[in-house]
């Protein structure tokens, strides 16, 4: 707010419509506001749980479906009730949305029923029935301009797209992910990009999420069920409808290595949730059973596990343990081959090879940070208190205070390194591979950082990369000498041996039991080389915001809040909706949006105004409330202890988060106040 020149705005603003709503825009959020966000009101008119919200492009207009089959229209600036619609359904309602250039006239909505439904709303009826899809339909989408369109996700594993111009009742398949997956794939939610309406994401019950260019998609009328007779199909018919290079994947780069631990512990990766920013150059997710992720489609950031050369100086000459010799051959075919498996550990220097070309001539390279001396006055404190927390073993308040230092001085190895070192003793989901990504940062501004480099080492054996944590711990050795024989890198060798030697033992019993084994998955559930290839490919994540959970339920929401996406919304299985600063990920308010469950937020496009919906049959609307001192009672003000409390509920025995949605309270996971968070299995043991 502070760059804004609100005078040169103010009188742009009487020149027109336009400069109005850019004027009204460039205002719509800022900090003050948001440490204002109170309770505004709550629209009642639903009998059962609200499942979804929908805003018209001018925002004077608010949609909602429910459990109890109906969607109402309401005005929400003045909270009241438009109109009700009787939509027909069967199940409950998933999605509504209103389409494009009809007026604010025609919605749509999808339900369990596996139906979607077009209603006029000035003479209340069902105006279209598609029956096309054999799965319940959760999310619908729309493009910006293109009227008459609309596409949807279903959980038979499908993604149809709807001209209401053509006379058939029938939907065209534009992806059909079962050719790639097998037949137990569910499309959970799909987005398309409001700058470029070719490009569509969406997420399955699985933790990547597929980007598409439909200008290469063909779409097709086949019918679903002689699609699946037989089972798995095989690539040749895939290839033929999404053709080389139209397609990309994106995935945390811990999440396909972990993703057995958490089936393991009857723990789901489904993404419940995908936007784009306001200006298309971003794609945010809500990953069921883990965090909310943020990446980057203009600038990628490529996964990066290690390779031995990394952060070699070139003039260093070979030493007599052969580490240099080995380095620089490594580097020399890495331009030829990846040299990981799932997520591929591709370094920054490497080239993809899929042809992709939903970003071509738009791609930026990466910024290269360069060293910086002394940090600035305001970094410098903020670092100093950070290490003081860190010391108090308030891990969380040190990672916020690390992180709004690195936005002050983006190019301190000593912040990142600092960082890495809370994340490790913090332990929370993702928190060691982003250790891992700190680290890689912090080398790459000071390849001479010691503890980074061992940091490393340490993060890819707790990441169970084995193979690549012993070579950055003999390359660590062979760098430093006089650290090769402490006492830490004795014990973390030893650690790593002993994990060699258990993976090996149990890779010979999995190959044993690979032809006899009962439970092997049926062929109708195989993935496809193809989709291997894309997954291998897939591009890591930009950023991450921790503390809501996300566990419950498959239609829980994040959005961006703001007319740049300053801010980030996501709902939680605690009852509370959480707001992040999108710069630094650090919290800044927490709310109590539902007794239960906050499923939904959608912003209003152009106001300080935001719509939630949960489990409460009630929609509620927020805005900053006035400055005359009264409190919000619905402010959760311990950030933190919240947060640490819903860390514990995703990790919890599945039986006791059972118990928690039913009211009851589980000593250790309902509440946040013990000291267990830095006791994770990370540990940084420094050199």
């Amino acid at each position: 707010m502070a760059d804004t020149n609100i005078t040169r705005l103010a009188g742009q603003r009487e020149t027109g419509d336009r400069a109005r709503l850019r004027f009204e825009r460039s205002l719509q959020v800022c900090p003050p506001w948001v440490q204002r966000m109170g309770l505004e009101a709550e629209l009642s008119g639903h009998s059962g749980c609200v499942n979804c919200l929908e805003w018209n492009e001018q925002g004077t207009l608010l949609a909602s479906g429910s459990d109890d089959l109906n969607a109402i229209i309401w005005q929400p600036l003045v909270h009241k009730q438009l109109c009700l619609l009787r939509t027909g359904h069967q199940g409950n309602i998933f999605s509504v949305k209103f389409l494009p250039s009809s007026g604010d006239r025609i919605v749509a909505t999808a339900a369990a029923d596996c139906k979607v439904h077009v209603h006029d709303i000035n003479t209340k009826e069902v105006t279209q029935i598609f029956t096309c899809h054999t799965g319940r339909v959760k999310r619908l989408a729309t493009a910006p301009n293109v009227p008459y369109m609309f596409w949807s996700a279903s959980e038979d594993g499908t993604i149809r797209q709807f001209d209401l111009r053509m006379s058939s009742r029938d939907a065209m398949i534009l992806v059909d992910l079962t050719q790639y997956c097998g037949t137990s794939v569910e499309v959970k939610c799909i987005s398309i990009n409001p700058r470029r309406p070719e490009m569509m994401a969406t997420g399955a019950n699985d933790p990547y999420i597929r980007m598409y260019d439909t200008r290469a998609v063909t779409a097709h009328r086949t019918k679903h069920a002689e699609r699946r007779r037989g089972g798995f199909h095989g690539s040749s018919e895939a290839e033929l409808n999404l053709p080389a290079g139209c397609a990309q994947y994106y995935v945390a780069g811990h999440l396909p290595m972990k993703q057995s631990d958490y089936q393991r512990r009857f723990r789901t990766l489904v993404s419940t949730y995908v936007t784009f920013s306001p200006d298309g150059n971003e794609l945010l997710v809500n990953l069921g059973g883990e965090q909310v992720y943020l990446f980057d489609v203009v600038r990628p950031r490529k996964p990066h596990r290690f390779q031995l050369g990394d952060y070699m100086p070139a003039t260093l000459q070979p030493h007599d343990n052969g580490v240099v010799s080995k380095a620089h051959h490594s580097v020399a075919h890495a331009a030829a081959s990846t040299s990981n498996g799932v997520t591929n550990g591709i370094a920054a220097k490497l080239h993809h090879t899929n042809g992709f070309s939903l970003l071509e001539g738009k791609q930026q390279p990466r910024t290269t940070l360069k060293p910086v001396g002394n940090l600035p006055p305001r970094a410098e404190a903020l670092k100093l208190r950070a290490n003081e927390v860190f010391c108090r073993q308030q891990f969380s308040l040190a990672i916020a205070l690390y992180n709004q230092a690195i936005q002050l001085s983006p190019n301190s190895g000593i912040l990142y390194g600092n960082r890495a070192a809370a994340y490790m003793k913090r332990g929370w989901d993702g928190d060691i591979y982003s250790a891992l990504r700190d680290c890689h940062t912090a080398l790459s501004i000071d390849p001479n950082h010691i503890k980074a480099h061992f940091r490393l080492a340490r993060c890819l054996h707790e990441l169970q990369w084995t193979k690549e944590s012993l070579d950055c711990l003999n390359q660590f050795r062979g760098r430093f000498p006089e650290h090769a024989h402490s006492q830490a890198c004795d014990m973390l060798d030893k650690d790593i041996k002993a994990s060699l030697f258990s993976k090996s033992d149990h890779d010979e019993d999995k190959s044993t039991k690979s032809d006899t084994s009962p439970n092997r998955r049926r062929q109708g559930d195989a993935v496809s080389e193809a989709e291997k290839t894309l997954r291998e490919k897939a591009l890591d994540y930009e950023t991450r915001f921790c503390g809501h959970c996300n566990t419950t339920t498959d239609i829980k929401e994040a959005n961006f809040f703001g007319n740049n996406g300053q801010y980030i919304v996501a709902g939680s299985d605690d009852g509370s909706f959480f707001m992040w600063e999108k710069k630094t990920t650090n919290i800044v308010r927490v709310l109590r949006g539902d007794d239960s469950i906050v499923n939904c937020l959608q912003p209003h496009p152009s106001h300080c105004l935001l719509a939630t919906s949960g489990i409460d049959p009630v929609v509620r609307l927020w805005s900053p409330r006035p400055e005359d001192g009264s409190n919000e009672e619905r402010l959760v003000e311990e950030m933190e202890s919240a947060a640490l409390a819903n860390q514990k509920r995703m990790n919890a025995d599945p039986l006791e988060v059972m118990l928690l949605n039913m009211g009851y309270r589980i000593t250790g996971i309902s509440e946040g106040s013990d000291d267990e968070a830095g006791d994770g299995p990370a540990q940084c043991r420094p050199s």
